[in-house]
């Protein structure tokens, strides 16, 4: 696995790859960068300048001067004190994306710190010993100022770290084992770990990408429905669509229009007057997932700006200036991250809505109800909505967009705050809610499919109905759905239904 460069521009594939266990280097250029930005903090200690947190006290009390001679106490104290985040830690693969984030901030060159500090974080990613960070406790002000102090207290020997297989453990005996050694921290290193939004960034990073694969999976899994249906493909003929270009429209209409080329369940009724138009769930997909698309690009871009920004402060300007502001403040990444979750949910929405069309024998076109043979005595996938209808309405609480909200800290310096942190877990659950939804629908158009025998789907969904079927059987009588739930939601969080159609079609948009 090759290794990713920090303090050169990174994407979100080279997060997600050292989140998934990609080692990392810090090459000579960044290491060069590094060496000079400090050479200003050492010279402006030596002479005697007052500099925010570094000859100050921090937040309320930066007009409280401290001796040169007491920095690596006040690092230390502003590293251990800060240290605040309650609550279950982050997963494994946040935590390294949060430390890779971290380092590669300091990285850039403008933060004053050392090059030991970054070498030792690099160190950590590389021998996977990897903080615990808690996942509550940020405002998203200046940056994730507690979930980055946890983050930082494995390299002063403090703290906890993640045991692989579960649980956590003392972090200077998995730094002994490592052959790590915790640094004694000198002026400005441990308000440079702590100040930025590398929390919530490394949460919204990886749900975004999550939610990039979901986008597409919903295209796919749309055209499995709308086949089991009866549906028409008519509403997305390219000249229709043509005429309200949106980029995330266009995207999805094409896709569908791939997805469901060769059909012979469409070709056997394309000339029917059964329906007149198809329901706003069937006819109107383009328009719903393009809509999310366009929004997931939004925050994208937002995301791919901030992983490559310095949201330090105080920062080292290039002709040797050190200037205080606000980059740390997260609200650019929290609107984006609530963007993201209220684009998801329409998804997640429209999804149940299909759902509920193939259970009901007033709308499915001749499908028995529930999806099974002998409803009655046999309740089939009426359960199954019911739990997609569940998530879907959790979904529309989760998107409270939490950038709206801001509650006034530190003696009311810090009197605007963005609750990034909350906005990037109430998008990771959204995520993980719609995946969930999705695979339910898979799940039902799966077996309407199968119903629809002896006609066939198209090679695109049916190489997507027999991906599902490797794990889940077809519903001949009422049986335990876990299993079969469980591994249809691993084969949509995995990519495994934009793969199956992927192999049959070519690449989707």
């Amino acid at each position: 696995m090759s290794s990713i460069s920090i303090g050169e521009p990174l994407d979100a594939a080279d997060v997600v790859a050292v989140a998934s266990g990609a080692p990392v280097s810090f090459g000579d250029d960044a290491r060069a960068r590094v060496t000079a930005a400090r050479a200003v903090i050492d010279d402006a200690v030596a002479s005697g300048e007052t500099i925010y947190g570094v000859t100050t006290g921090f937040g309320a009390l930066a007009h409280t001067d401290v001796e040169p001679a007491q920095a690596s106490t006040l690092q230390h104290g502003i590293v251990r004190s800060h240290a605040t985040a309650v609550g279950a830690p982050l997963p494994r693969e946040e935590a390294r994306a949060m430390l890779l984030l971290r380092a590669h901030v300091l990285a850039l060159g403008h933060s004053g710190v050392r090059p030991e500090l970054i070498d030792l974080m690099v160190s950590m990613l590389n021998a996977d010993v990897i903080p615990a960070v808690p996942q509550q406790g940020s405002l998203g002000a200046s940056g994730d100022l507690a979930p980055l102090a946890n983050l930082a207290l494995p390299l002063i020997g403090h703290g906890e770290v993640m045991v692989p297989g579960g649980g956590v453990e003392p972090a200077a005996a998995a730094m002994a084992r490592a052959s790590l050694v915790p640094l004694t921290l000198e002026a400005k290193e441990g308000l440079a770990l702590v100040n930025g939004t590398q929390g919530m960034l490394s949460i919204g990073i990886i749900a975004a990408e999550r939610a990039a694969t979901l986008a597409r999976t919903a295209d796919v899994v749309a055209a499995m429905t709308i086949e089991a249906s009866l549906g028409t493909d008519r509403p997305f003929d390219e000249r229709l669509q043509a005429l309200r270009p949106h980029p995330g429209q266009s995207a999805s209409a094409s896709n569908l229009r791939r997805l469901l080329a060769g059909s012979p369940i469409l070709a056997s009724h394309r000339d029917s007057p059964h329906l007149v138009q198809d329901a706003y769930s069937l006819r109107c997909a383009p328009q719903v997932h393009g809509a999310t698309r366009d929004a997931l690009a939004y925050a994208g871009e937002v995301l791919r700006i901030e992983m490559n920004s310095v949201s330090d402060n105080p920062i080292v300007l290039p002709n040797g200036d050190v200037v205080s502001g606000g980059n740390f403040h997260g609200q650019p990444v929290a609107v984006a991250l609530d963007t993201v979750a209220l684009a998801l949910v329409s998804l997640g929405s429209i999804s149940e809505r299909r759902l509920y069309r193939l259970l009901d024998e007033h709308l499915s076109n001749g499908l028995p109800p529930f999806l099974v043979h002998g409803s009655g005595l046999n309740s089939g996938f009426m359960l199954v909505q019911y739990t997609a209808a569940s998530l879907v309405s959790e979904c529309k609480t989760l998107a409270h967009p939490a950038s709206v909200d801001s509650i006034p800290s530190s003696a009311g310096q810090e009197d605007h705050v963005s609750m990034g942190m909350t906005s990037a877990r109430h998008a990771r659950e959204v995520v993980t809610n719609v995946e969930t939804v999705l695979a339910l629908e898979a799940l039902g158009a799966a077996q309407a499919l199968d119903l629809r025998a002896p006609l066939e789907p198209g090679p695109a969904t049916m190489a997507v109905h027999e991906a599902i079927r490797a794990g889940a059987a077809f519903f001949e009588a009422d049986r335990e759905f876990g299993p079969d739930i469980a591994a249809a939601i691993s084969l949509v969080r995995e990519g495994g239904i934009v793969a199956a159609a992927e192999a049959a079609i070519g690449p989707l948009d």
